[in-house]
């Protein structure tokens, strides 16, 4: 699988999203036993997003095991309307993706693994630049920790207390 393109397939309610396969070779008597690993991000296009991880001898078990595991770690997204309420920055390894909300008609303004995110969580009106790596595993933890991050309006109220009206 190329790295320009992401496979997408509903499971249910889920939409999950391929990011990227790794194939690894182990070197044994009869020559090389390959193994592959896919990271996949899962959603239900209506606010929650959560990456999974999977490692098998065949791709499809390895996407299987990568749905699974990121239908057990979905987060909540706190969105306003199609996009999401302030600027979000999230950072894993050398990469950093910031989150910018948009008008609504903006659509997502994201890379290849940035986009597979918001798409799968739901957003559909956002902005995002991406600094440092380029690496789509690392730029896809960065968003979803970036999501993580966020606070809505009531959230905010309620933690400090006080009325921001």
């Amino acid at each position: 699988m190329s790295n320009a393109q992401t496979e997408t397939s509903t499971r249910g309610e889920l939409i999950d999203k391929v990011i990227k396969i790794r194939r690894c070779a182990a070197v044994v008597k009869g020559g090389r036993r390959f193994s592959f690993t896919a990271l996949v991000v899962v959603g239900d296009g209506r606010g929650r997003v959560g990456w999974g991880y999977g490692k098998a001898n065949e791709v499809p078990p390895a996407v299987e095991k990568a749905v699974k595991d990121g239908a057990r770690r979905m987060i909540p997204i706190p969105m306003q309307g199609t996009s999401i309420p302030h600027v979000s920055e999230g950072h894993f390894g050398a990469a950093q993706v910031v989150l910018i909300p948009a008008a609504p008609g903006t659509g997502v303004i994201a890379g290849m693994a940035v986009r597979a995110v918001c798409e799968a969580g739901g957003i559909r009106d956002i902005l995002t630049k991406s600094f440092g790596s380029n690496n789509p595993i690392n730029l896809a933890k960065a968003a979803i920790r970036a999501l993580e991050l966020l606070r809505s309006k009531t959230e905010v109220e309620r933690l400090r207390g006080v009325s921001l009206s």
